[in-house]
């Protein structure tokens, strides 16, 4: 056997496939094995974070931050941000505020670029569901840079940066080359289907906040399913509800997407 089928119609090695199993799980399913845990121990952190834009020759890139081994998402490839600490809520009176402040201000921490949060577009918030371990409620704000933008990571919680085109950090995920959580799975889908950057911050602006609140349930063959709003199974999570779909198969060779009656 030289290779194996996945979501995006790659092929990768069997050595690669090995490296993405997880006892039947992908590898980045975040969400725990006893995803139904109870909220009242388990509370959401609030967190945000801010997805970075600029358009280069080749078309709309994205900054990607590699976490280190030893902290929260140890190696996984992120956006910068964190968790909103209790300086993030001076000068303003919304937890919406303290969330841009917050992402900001880990963003100056993280990569020691100063970006201004007036200039946020809020899009999203995600929740993941009680039984994740470090389960931050988190919002996701994007916002766009110059060109020529320096960048330096701390060395601490960030061991390294690229600026990555959304396609290919997707390309790139099927491919196991490299780690990506769900909700930033997700982004990086919706970044992907807009051109030039003008017209994704145009959407991202304008379009209502999509809130994810995340529900986990498993189809007939034990394939993890995170299910969202708009889903015809999400309140009972059945996933064989007939009807739209709003939903993450996370297959352990891959993730597919799902969203009839949501246009991303």
């Amino acid at each position: 056997m030289t290779g194996l089928y996945i979501d995006d119609h790659r092929v990768i090695s069997p050595r690669v496939w090995r490296t993405i199993l997880v006892n039947d799980k992908h590898r980045n399913d975040i969400y725990g094995d006893n995803p139904h845990g109870d909220s009242a121990s388990s509370p959401a952190i609030p967190a945000a974070t801010v997805v970075l834009l600029r358009e280069s020759d080749t078309g709309i890139e994205t900054l990607m931050l590699h976490r280190t081994s030893k902290v929260s998402f140890g190696g996984m490839w992120v956006f910068p941000g964190g968790r909103i600490d209790p300086e993030d809520h001076e000068g303003t009176d919304s937890e919406l505020g303290a969330a841009c402040h917050a992402a900001a201000r880990e963003t100056l921490e993280e990569t020691k670029l100063s970006v201004d949060p007036d200039a946020f577009a809020y899009f999203a918030h995600w929740t993941p569901p009680p039984g994740t371990p470090k389960r931050y409620s988190t919002y996701f704000f994007a916002s766009q840079l110059p060109n020529e933008t320096s960048i330096e990571v701390d060395g601490e919680e960030i061991q390294g940066h690229a600026w990555m085109s959304p396609s290919r950090a997707l390309e790139r995920h099927a491919a196991g080359e490299i780690d990506l959580a769900p909700p930033t799975w997700v982004t990086l889908y919706q970044l992907s289907r807009h051109a030039p950057l003008s017209s994704l911050m145009k959407t991202l602006t304008e379009q209502t906040v999509r809130i994810y609140e995340t529900h986990i349930t498993t189809d007939e063959n034990g394939t993890r399913i995170a299910l969202w709003s708009g889903d015809a199974g999400y309140e009972s999570m059945d996933p064989t509800t007939p009807g739209g779909r709003h939903r993450l198969f996370m297959q352990p060779g891959g993730f597919t997407f799902e969203h009839s009656d949501l246009d991303y």
